[in-house]
Formats: structure tokens, C-alpha cells, sequence
């Protein structure tokens, strides 16, 4: 059984972990802080607030603030949670603080739960 992700599944997993670290910087955010942080246009941000609604993964207000929804904050949380030990990991093992923060990036998206675990209970010794 391949545990590898579709691209639309980690385009939402990055979407979600941006959201949380933006809203954890600046409190409530909008589509174009997205698009600003992400190097993304805006109507590309929009289509993708789109998916994340119809998913209930966040909410939009009248007034364009975007909010996680709890399990939309469940997500964003452990893809940050393993993008962050995961960078870590790789600066501990020698490599270079940006290197480490790109590969983590992708490494986040394919590793399977049982093995991230693995690897936690490793690091976390």
C-alpha cells in the first residue's frame, strides 16, 4: 500500500499549516496574507479558500477573515507539528537550517503516521 499523497492533498496540508502559523503571527488574516506569504496570486488563494470551505476545514467571515475550524486546526497542527520536528531532525543530523526546512516541507507530506512516530519517539529520547 503507497502511503504517497496527491498533490491537491498536500497543496491543502500547506494551506492549513500556513494559516495557523499566520494566524498564531498576526491574529486574523485574509485571503491576500495568504497569497503575501505564499507568493501566490490572489484568485489562486481564493480557489484554494474555496476547497478548504467545502471541505469544512476553515470559515470564512462576511468580512473575509478566515478561521480554522476544529478539524481544519487538528490538521494544520500536526502538519506543523511534523514539519517542525522533522526540520529539526535534519539541522541535527548537519544539515543546513534552509535545506533542512525544504526537505522537511516535502518529507512532512509522504512519511506514514506510524513511522513519524517512530522517528519522534527517536528524536524525543
Amino acid at each position: 500500500m503507497s502511503y504517497i499523497k496527491h498533490k491537491s492533498e498536500e497543496s491543502t496540508e500547506d494551506y492549513l499549516e500556513t494559516i495557523l502559523l499566520l494566524q498564531r503571527k498576526m491574529g486574523n488574516i485574509r485571503s491576500i496574507d495568504i497569497a503575501h506569504e505564499l507568493g501566490y496570486t490572489k484568485p489562486s488563494v481564493s480557489i484554494a479558500m474555496k476547497s478548504l470551505r467545502e471541505k469544512e476545514l476553515i470559515t470564512v467571515t462576511d468580512t473575509g477573515y478566515i478561521t480554522l475550524t476544529d478539524s481544519g486546526l487538528a490538521r494544520a497542527e500536526n502538519i506543523l507539528e511534523r514539519h517542525t520536528l522533522l526540520k529539526n531532525w535534519l539541522i541535527k543530523l548537519g544539515v543546513s537550517e534552509e535545506v533542512a526546512d525544504e526537505e522537511a516541507c516535502r518529507i512532512e507530506h509522504d512519511i506514514s503516521e506510524g513511522t513519524f512516530e517512530l522517528l519522534k519517539k527517536a528524536y524525543l529520547k
